[in-house]
């Protein structure tokens, strides 16, 4: 039993790796399809609007019913989401279809998966005893996928026959797996548990001081990375346009999986101290993103890919730890549901900027967001100082959390 959260992260990095497997791809449609920039991030944030009631409806179900059967559902319709994107090569509306069905599949996959990667890391499905353990393996599991898919789509699309129909294929593949290995984990949340106290969650000081402000950070920086920059900074990149961006897909992302154990043991020296990290790091990410669209240069943009990178490793690190600190099981799901919902309004963000372009340049519209990030984070951190209760008060939450799932 001890690995079997292994099996049920897989799902969570199918998931992301079906979130981005398109967002490489947006050169490549313009280029073959005669689609727009402002149509192509409006695809890219499309899937937010089926992302939302996945996450709202799937938290409550995944919490009601069990994890494993929504996050297999949601795995099943990720893919048919994925052939709808496969038959979008022949017009738009599919490739509408195919993103609202994304956003929806993996909206609940993350609501529920999260719980259930968290719940069977812990006692007694698990051995792990570290506090934010469980939360810190599904943030990099899923990261892993959300990284490794946007390379895999872009090379196969700037060199591969078929490409926007063979780019889609690794996810098939990778969920038809990940589906056969997780119908040996157990279930952790019996259909029919009474589920309830989510009402209180929400009013918890640490979720409306600490994580409904940095939320919406998570990602700005990835989405910022591989659907703005790409298409402004490979002008004179001439055939590895649609490679470059799949380098910004793995960078950022990816970059943020690699320090994700580093953020948690930060966390121990203060809970809000990923939070600065992280927002300083993204707001350095998007001052460099700035002079690189400004001046054109490729090279410094991936720079800037690396720190916002950084930056979403930590937030998104913090913010789950504190949420799984403050949801108990009956509500932990619906608890990660609400975050996932407040964390991809950043994935809206590139198709602000288009909107915006005829008003100020994206150059400008980045540092205005550097501004942001930096007030975030005077806010975040206002007040900051050594709690001498923290110990205390993590040491009664997990133990309540351990009374909850009967083994106490």
């Amino acid at each position: 039993m001890q690995k079997k959260w292994l099996s049920a992260a897989f799902l969570l990095t199918a998931a992301g790796w079906g979130a981005n497997q398109f967002s490489p791809l947006l050169g490549a449609y313009q280029r073959d399809l005669g689609l727009s920039a402002q149509t192509t991030t409006g695809l890219l944030a499309l899937y937010v609007a089926g992302l939302l009631p996945g996450l709202l409806f799937g938290g409550p179900l995944g919490d009601r019913r069990g994890r494993r059967p929504v996050v297999l559902g949601a795995v099943l319709v990720n893919a048919v989401a994925t052939v709808a994107l496969m038959i979008g090569v022949g017009g738009a509306f599919w490739l509408a279809v195919g993103r609202l069905l994304t956003g929806l599949s993996t909206g609940a996959a993350l609501a529920a998966g999260s719980a259930w990667v968290r719940e069977l890391s812990h006692p007694p499905f698990g051995t792990a005893v570290e506090d934010g353990a469980g939360a810190r393996r599904a943030g990099v599991m899923l990261s892993m996928g959300f990284s490794i898919s946007g390379l895999v789509s872009a090379l196969i699309a700037q060199w591969g026959p078929h490409p926007l129909v063979i780019a889609y294929v690794p996810h098939l593949l990778l969920s038809a797996a990940g589906s056969g290995l997780a119908l040996s984990c157990p279930e952790t949340r019996s259909a029919g548990a009474e589920s309830g106290g989510l009402g209180s969650a929400l009013r918890d000081r640490r979720f409306r001081r600490l994580v409904l402000p940095v939320a919406p950070w998570v990602f700005v920086g990835p989405t910022i990375s591989f659907g703005t920059l790409p298409g402004l900074v490979t002008s004179e990149l001439h055939g590895f346009d649609i490679a470059y961006a799949g380098i910004t897909a793995l960078i950022t992302p990816g970059f943020g999986a690699v320090v994700q154990p580093i953020a948690r043991r930060v966390a121990q020296r203060g809970e809000r101290i990923p939070a600065v990290v992280g927002l300083l790091g993204l707001a350095a990410g998007l001052g460099l993103a700035a002079v690189s669209v400004t001046w054109v240069l490729p090279w410094l943009a991936l720079l800037a890919c690396l720190l916002m990178g950084g930056g979403y490793g930590f937030c998104v690190t913090f913010c789950l730890t504190v949420v799984g600190r403050i949801a108990g099981p009956a509500a932990l799901a619906r608890l990660t549901a609400v975050f996932w919902c407040i964390a991809y309004l950043g994935f809206c963000t590139p198709f602000v900027i288009s909107l915006l372009a005829p008003v100020a340049s994206a150059g400008v519209l980045l540092l205005v967001l550097v501004a942001l990030a930096l007030v975030t984070c005077a806010v975040v951190s206002a007040g900051d100082q050594p709690d001498r209760d923290g110990e205390e008060r993590r040491r009664a939450d997990h133990v309540q959390r351990l009374r909850d799932a009967g083994v106490l």
